[in-house]
């Protein structure tokens, strides 16, 4: 299986950990365009059985720790990221809230967690304002940069900060670009690369709260 990784040219938004992971998982499991194979239902890529989200333990706006059990019932989302990202992040961001309207009344189980990974300048209040900006309902993460660094090495996540071109103070950060998707049982499933159509994510969310 070939994935394939978004990129910007302000951006250099890698997924080397992440690739070379899932492609082992995968390759564990069976080539899944071999004969008799069973071909995934789904449009994203399917990792159902791989142990991702099991650290992700962080803190929310309001300073109440938050973990994947606390929104058992729903399909939760992940995705990782940071405030100050000039494309992906808040594109990533406003996709998933037209996502949420476009599943109408099952739009109500379906979770977004956003996790910086700059939590030296995502502040609580900033990361609140952010998500309220897209959804209320969407609740974003912070840790320590230890803390951060643990839950995104869960994901297989990768990030880095990138120094201002023109010598300054400020920074950019490299970053996987792609979501994770948890079943209503707090099970993986999905990772959903970045620039996925919104009906493609309608599609295998819908599947999954089928059962699927």
């Amino acid at each position: 299986m070939k994935l394939s990784v978004a990129r910007h040219p302000r951006l250099r938004l890698l997924a080397a950990g992440f690739l070379v992971a899932l492609g082992a998982a995968l390759a564990g499991c069976g080539d899944a365009s071999g004969p008799g194979a069973a071909k995934s239902s789904f449009k994203a890529v399917d990792i159902t059985g791989l142990d991702y989200g099991k650290s992700l333990k962080l803190s929310d706006p309001d300073g109440q720790v938050r973990s994947l059990a606390d929104y058992a019932g729903k399909l939760v989302v992940v995705f990782f990221g940071y405030t100050q990202c000039p494309d992906v992040c808040p594109t990533t961001m406003a996709e998933l809230a037209q996502v949420k309207k476009q599943l109408g009344a099952d739009g109500d189980k379906l979770q977004a967690i956003f996790v910086t990974v700059d939590p030296e300048r995502d502040s609580a209040e900033l990361l609140k304002a952010y998500m309220a900006s897209f959804d209320p309902a969407f609740v974003a993460l912070r840790g320590t940069p230890g803390e951060t660094q643990a839950v995104a090495q869960g994901f297989k996540v990768f990030y880095q900060k990138v120094p201002n071109k023109d010598g300054g103070e400020g920074y950019t950060l490299d970053h996987t670009a792609g979501a994770y998707v948890f079943d209503t049982q707090g099970r993986t499933r999905l990772f959903v690369r970045y620039g996925t159509p919104i009906e493609a994510w309608v599609a295998d969310l819908r599947t999954l709260l089928a059962g699927g």
